[in-house]
């Protein structure tokens, strides 16, 4: 292991061993974790595509590879400190990573695993190390330092061999039984690939002046969720400094219909509008969809709608390379079926093989088909510079996706997980995505040291 890295995941060793000198709930409700990921992902470009990634990027489209792959190995180690005694309680979390790539060259590069450098080869080990301070009052905290927000404007990537991250301040008030409360400002990234922490916000896009990403110097957000018993609400709103104000809205709710079967409705709404100096170009895009899920004992049959009204496409905040995470329904493996003016259906099925008795064991199978692409009309010369749908073309998409998981139940090797994920897309020619085959596996084991 290269000496930079041993530091790293020594620096977090450190912090939790200092801790242990303390006295009180610092020390006690401490928790260090170390997760050993394995990730295998390969995906196939199909009907004559090829990977623009890595080298290929320097090369001609007819010598570029028709395929890309990694195999990459991941060491996080998660420390959380208890709080100091008293009224007001301080606290500290940090944490390190340490990713070592197993399998993939220049010309097979570009899926995220592992950073890219300048030449388009892939680095053969990389670091990060982050930390935050926080101070508990009641059941409310406030934590400032690096951290992965999860909120339907503002969330991290949670797909790669490392989640993203984000660095700023958060509140989150708990003082309520059915009612949550939370608050944040960020101001630098970390890319899932990166091991630096000080990067601007981008948006999934990528949106483009020339070569040059626009970047954004914050992101805030405030929203909270109430819940009671089977029905539960949720109110956001974001900002994207000189970007975009975005709102969030969602309401689930599960009846019951007898004890092995029940009937659940999840309804998600995004309004989002440019402001200030519209660093993103003219925004004015609504998206929402709808999912209704059937539960009769292991079984879980699920419909969704999904609707982009705008001739903008829904965009979300990014971190470096990758985009966060958005709360729609037809977000799925490969495609997000949020084009400009995008309609598009899914129909899944779950299985939960515990019924067979084989608790840990699940399985998914999904089937999303989208089209009615239209940016024609658009006004925002960042987005179009990206695609322009021919409205002469039957524009239109679908992605299906087979998901198996093992979580072991018990024993040494406890909440060890196993994960075979396969997607398939395949669209007409004037879509903006490519045609791909693709598999990951992925192997995780969490160890609570303490």
């Amino acid at each position: 292991m290269p000496r930079q890295s041993a530091m790293v995941l020594g620096t977090v060793c450190v912090i939790a061993l200092q801790a242990t000198a303390a006295a009180g709930s610092f020390v006690e409700d401490s928790k260090l974790k170390i997760i050993n990921k394995n990730f295998f992902f390969h995906r196939d470009f199909r009907n004559g595509s090829s990977s623009a990634t890595g080298t290929n990027a320097f090369k001609p489209a007819s010598e570029r590879n028709g395929y890309a792959q990694e195999w990459a190995q991941g060491f996080l180690l998660d420390y959380q400190s208890g709080y100091t005694p008293g009224l007001l309680g301080l606290g500290v979390d940090a944490s390190a990573g340490l990713g070592l790539k197993l399998d993939g060259g220049g010309g097979t590069a570009g899926l995220r695993l592992v950073p890219i450098d300048s030449d388009g080869k892939p680095g053969d080990v990389y670091s990060r190390i982050g930390g935050a301070l926080k101070l508990r009052a009641s059941k409310s905290t406030l934590k400032y330092g690096e951290q992965m927000p999860m909120t339907p404007v503002l969330a991290v990537n949670t797909v790669r061999l490392f989640p993203s991250a984000a660095t700023g301040l958060q509140l989150n008030v708990n003082e309520f039984e059915d009612f949550a409360f939370e608050a944040g400002h960020y101001t630098k990234q970390t890319g899932v690939d990166s091991s630096n922490s000080g990067d601007k916000l981008t948006t999934d896009y990528a949106l483009r002046r020339g070569d040059t990403a626009i970047t954004y110097d914050s992101a805030s957000f405030v929203g909270g969720r109430y819940q009671n018993g089977s029905l539960s609400f949720a109110l956001y709103a974001g900002q994207l400094e000189d970007a975009w104000h975005q709102y969030y809205a969602n309401t689930k709710y599960t009846f019951t219909i007898d004890p092995g079967r029940r009937l659940g409705f999840d309804f998600n709404i995004y309004r989002t509008l440019d402001y200030g100096r519209s660093l993103a170009g003219p925004i004015n895009n609504t998206s929402w969809s709808l999912s209704t899920a059937y539960t009769t004992g292991a079984h879980t049959f699920s419909l969704t709608h999904q609707q982009i009204n705008g001739d903008e496409p829904l965009d979300w905040i990014a971190f470096g390379t990758m985009g966060g995470t958005i709360t729609i329904g037809n977000a799925v493996q490969y495609a997000t079926f949020t084009e400009a003016n995008e309609r598009s259906w899914q129909l899944r099925y779950d299985y939960d093989f515990a019924a067979q008795g084989i608790p840990g064991l699940s399985f998914m199978a999904r089937y999303v088909r989208g089209d009615n692409m239209d940016n024609s009309h658009s006004n925002n010369p960042y987005y179009t510079a990206r695609h322009i749908y021919d409205t002469d073309k039957d524009n239109k998409h679908w992605e299906r996706n087979f998901d198996i998981r093992y979580v072991i139940q018990s024993g040494p090797a406890k909440d060890m997980s196993f994960r075979l994920r396969q997607s398939t897309h395949r669209a007409t020619s004037g879509y903006r995505y490519l045609d791909i085959d693709e598999i990951r596996i992925i192997t995780e084991f969490p160890i609570n040291v303490f």
